[in-house]
């Protein structure tokens, strides 16, 4: 008999069955807990849709051997049960709408003994492509590394290129880093990159919402760059091709309400034809410091002594500019009068404004929501 908690047990066996987002899972188990719900994917009693998006694995439960495998590590489960499930930053997939087919993890798969939540509260991705130029790699380190000393986490893919002078750069000042993976947290990919994700790891976290021995696949990588976009604060591409990874995160980004930013590069730089574009098609804002997105991403004091938020009210776009427009000078507004004021369902104001809470551009009291000064 396995000594592990039933319920987490629930947790990562729906982990293993479903293997990626799966919203009309996660709302059933919302609705009736993991437990129920994993009796119904054992049983296949479910709806049509739920069943055949778990039967294929239905049979499979590794729950206590992925669990031990991850212990053994110093690794965790982290569930919404648990008090760490960074809720704040992942609210924002809620309001994409109950449709969608890559909505938030299930559960996270941790490899690092830092709380999940305390990672994300202050965290930027910086992103870009494999193929670095000189020239990116070092402007990587520079605006990497002067926000992890200025308190910020840094959140990347862990890939070549891009991606690992990020990390590498947090580590170097001292910072915290987190990595994502389009595979199990017990596995180094890429392969040249074992001893870094250790080094992540010690003060940071690997994160996967895979379970443990999950190979690399196209679509996972797909997947894994909404998690990078979802558990940070804002998004900056430093360099990126045409066709481009990066650019996807980016995309998450814009969708999750998150600003995005992008580093011009040489006009004759393949590897930066991507940023060049999003910034002429305003997709991206340009930056080329620390500073810079600081401005945009953020509060500038890391220990709470300023205040003063530099925002920029512009990267509010769709529900979360409406629901803002309709709040007053002042005083305040329930979520009722936001909904008729904006035109955004209830549903919609409600998943917003926590988002908008965290980023420091509403608040609220026992009378209701209002801009924060």
């Amino acid at each position: 008999m396995s000594g592990y908690d039933p319920r987490l047990l629930s947790w990562a066996y729906l982990s293993k069955v479903v293997q990626g987002p799966c919203p009309p899972l996660s709302q059933l188990v919302s609705a009736v807990g993991p437990e129920e719900t994993a009796r119904a994917v054992r049983e296949r009693d479910l709806s049509n849709f739920l069943d055949r998006r778990t039967s294929a694995r239905a049979h499979l439960d590794t729950s206590a051997r992925d669990l031990d495998l991850l212990a053994s590590m110093g690794g965790r489960l982290v569930t919404p049960d648990d008090e760490e499930w960074p809720r704040w930053r992942l609210l924002a997939f809620d309001a994409l709408g109950e449709a969608r087919d890559d909505g938030g993890p299930l559960a996270l798969w941790v490899f690092g003994s830092r709380p999940v939540d305390e990672l994300v509260t202050r965290s930027v991705a910086v992103v870009g492509t494999r193929a670095a130029s000189s020239y990116g790699e070092h402007v990587t380190a520079e605006i990497a590394g002067d926000l992890a000393a200025s308190g910020w986490t840094i959140v990347s893919g862990a890939a070549f290129g891009i991606d690992a002078a990020a990390h590498r750069a947090a580590l170097g000042t001292g910072g915290l880093t987190v990595a994502v993976l389009a595979c199990g947290v017990d596995r180094a990919y890429p392969a040249g990159h074992g001893r870094l994700l250790q080094q992540i790891a010690a003060d940071g976290a690997v994160v996967s919402e895979y379970p443990p021995g999950t190979t690399p696949a196209r679509y996972r990588f797909l997947a894994r760059n909404r998690l990078v976009a979802g558990l940070s604060g804002g998004v900056v591409v430093v360099e990126a091709g045409w066709r481009s990874g990066a650019r996807n995160t980016a995309a998450w980004g814009r969708r999750l309400g998150r600003p995005v930013l992008a580093v011009p590069g040489p006009v004759t730089a393949a590897a930066s034809t991507g940023c060049h574009r999003m910034i002429r098609e305003g997709e991206a804002m340009l930056v080329t410091s620390a500073a810079d997105v600081v401005q945009e991403a953020g509060p500038i004091g890391v220990d709470g002594d300023c205040a003063d938020l530099a925002r920029d009210l512009d990267v509010l776009t769709g529900d979360a500019a409406a629901v803002y427009e309709a709040l007053p000078a002042n005083g305040t507004r329930g979520t009722r009068e936001l909904s008729v004021d904006s035109g955004v369902p209830i549903e919609g104001v409600r998943a917003v404004l926590p988002v908008m809470e965290l980023d420091g551009f509403v608040g609220s009291d026992e009378t209701g929501w209002f801009r924060a000064r």
